[in-house]
């Protein structure tokens, strides 16, 4: 690997980030929560840190896979290293593990916090803390492709090690251009949630906030009661809106506004999706229908709502799902694995991921009862080549061996297998809440510094 290649790219997207921290800004001051000098020192810092690692190095031709990896991986580390210093900075977070495990959980949309009293925090550092839901949702590097030209040489390499698929979806021949149409949907699509919420009741602060968690599938609230807060079934259904919006491929929202609404239809992951949610919504409602609401309506609401939630790896709630039943948290445990579909901002294995297996077991038995025979892999017409699945079978290997190994670790700090199982799921498949002492209305505060880290 070349290191220049590494240091100059990720200088620039740490200039990005010092950009960023002044967003927050305008509604510091107009709040009046004396963190404005917070961001401005973390912008300082930031930037004279990115502007040294830029200007020190050159970029030595076509970024390589390795390189592109390494780009992807130390950016997510660079950006909570530096996205923290608000958090300490304005003494909110004073601790550095702490201010780091809630920036990581930030810019990766996993949701899960340290901070057991939401709401004592100034709008600014709630601004910016929800603001790294969306610059990670969508994912820094591709939004770094889209903005600066010269990373289009090589830029494919970044673009693979980035986007969350199986395969990585060109909507042109050119990275650059792709980056930029994904964006834009995203923009868009968050323009439109955060009018519908201020219709709903919020006001523009708490809009852009609850957007940029519900966009980024990473579920950071305003509010310690979280969505429940608002008592409000508009702003639920809303939000469970684009909480599957969100968890749906970009490239199918692309196709669709480009007037090929059948997309959705055509595309087997997307139906696979739907069938998921519809499916636990109806046996989740169900059983809060007959031994808990005792309505149909909110019974309905609750479930769709926990149900989307999960499966689009954004973590709002509603309700204590702990409280519901057994079946209830067996579904909602299994779909943490899951996620979206690939190529949305959903956490988790990915819709397409678990087609592709299904259909790999189901050829395997045939292999065995037609030795000789020639069974190709087919999602619908499309035939996945058997290297493609065997790729995915090792990341699954890859992804449970890792599980598996964190519930051990974790439950070696002293805590339970419910907490064990919770926490590492809800962590590595970037839900944010888990089941037991890390559940639905619990945080992640009481977990000891070795057990954040990890």
């Amino acid at each position: 690997m070349r290191v220049t290649n590494i240091v100059h790219i990720l200088g620039f997207l740490q200039i990005f980030l010092a950009v960023s921290l002044l967003l927050p800004l305008p509604f510091s001051l107009y709040y009046g929560g004396g963190d404005h000098n917070a961001f401005l020192i973390s912008a300082g810092i930031t930037i004279v840190v990115g502007f040294i690692a830029f200007r020190s190095t050159k970029l030595s031709g076509e970024v390589r896979a390795r390189e592109g990896f390494a780009i992807v991986t130390l950016g997510w580390v660079s950006f909570s290293l530096f996205g923290c210093l608000p958090f300490l900075i304005s003494g909110q977070i004073p601790s550095f593990t702490d201010a780091f495990f809630e920036t990581m959980s930030g810019f990766t949309t996993t949701g899960a916090t340290i901070l057991p009293d939401i709401e004592r925090l100034p709008h600014g550092i709630l601004f910016w803390r929800s603001f790294t839901h969306w610059l990670g949702g969508m994912g820094i590097i591709v939004l770094s492709l889209a903005i600066l030209p010269f990373l289009g040489v090589g830029g494919m390499q970044l673009f693979k090690a980035e986007v969350p698929g199986p395969v990585p979806d060109k909507l042109k021949p050119r990275v650059t251009e792709t980056a930029k149409i994904l964006w834009g949907v995203y923009m868009g699509i968050s323009g439109i949630e955060t009018l519908l919420l201020l219709i709903g009741g919020m006001d523009l602060f708490e809009a852009l906030c609850h957007t940029f968690g519900t966009m980024a599938t990473g579920g950071f609230s305003t509010k310690n009661a979280s969505i429940g807060h608002y008592d409000s079934a508009y702003i639920e259904y809303v939000i469970t809106f684009f909480m599957l919006a969100a968890g749906t491929s970009f490239a199918l929202h692309y196709r669709a506004l480009r007037g090929e609404v059948r997309a959705y239809l055509r595309s087997h992951e997307f139906r696979l999706f739907l069938g998921l949610l519809a499916g636990a919504t109806l046996l989740i409602g169900g059983g809060l229908f007959l031994h808990h609401e005792g309505a149909l309506e909110p019974a309905f609401r609750m479930a769709v709502f926990q149900v989307a939630s999960i499966l689009t790896t954004t973590g709002y709630g509603t309700a204590d799902f702990e409280r519901w039943s057994v079946t209830a948290q067996m579904i909602l445990f299994g779909f943490m694995f899951i996620g979206g579909c690939a190529g949305s901002t959903g956490g988790g294995m990915k819709v397409a991921r678990l087609l592709v297996l299904v259909n790999f077991g189901r050829v395997e038995v045939k292999r065995l009862l037609h030795p000789r025979g020639v069974i190709p892999i087919r999602i619908g017409e499309t035939v996945v080549p058997r290297d493609v699945a065997m790729n995915i079978l090792g990341f699954l290997v890859l992804m449970l061996l890792l599980f598996f190994a964190g519930v051990l670790a974790f439950s070696l700090l002293g805590y339970d297998w419910i907490t064990s199982f919770g926490a590492i799921a809800a962590t590595l498949g970037n839900i944010g809440p888990g089941f037991g002492m890390v559940g639905p209305t619990d945080n992640y505060a009481h977990v000891p510094i070795l057990g954040k880290w990890m």
